[in-house]
């Protein structure tokens, strides 16, 4: 199952939903297979880790474990609020990433390569 995902790596992203509601933060993955993304400094769980070999440490470690796309909300940054995505054609036919509510370009997602 493909879900496609609203967001990329390197967007901020607010938390909707969980015990980390209200949080933001930066999408390190996407999976978009599983409909699962990597916040960083969200769902951070803990790790027991056995030593493995002479010189490695074990312990208690904290890692950051993946959300579901639903739970979170691309962060605009030039109105910096939480927002939906739209697409739009641009005037060189290129297809961009706009902001719902400051209607501002976030990115553009790809470019028409016009041969001459």
């Amino acid at each position: 199952m493909n879900i496609k995902s609203h967001v990329k790596v390197g967007d901020t992203v607010l938390v909707l939903t969980g015990k980390d509601e209200g949080k933001k933060g930066k999408v390190l993955e996407v999976l978009p297979k599983d409909g699962k993304v990597l916040v960083e400094d969200v769902n951070v769980r803990k790790k027991h880790k056995k030593p493995r070999g002479a010189n490695q440490q074990g312990g208690i470690i904290e890692q950051a474990s993946h959300i579901h796309l639903s739970n979170v909300m691309l962060v605009c940054q030039s109105c910096k609020q939480p927002t939906r995505v739209g697409k739009r054609f641009l005037d060189d036919g290129s297809k961009a990433r706009v902001c719902k509510k400051c209607d501002e370009i976030i990115d553009i997602i790809s470019s028409k390569g016009k041969k001459e």
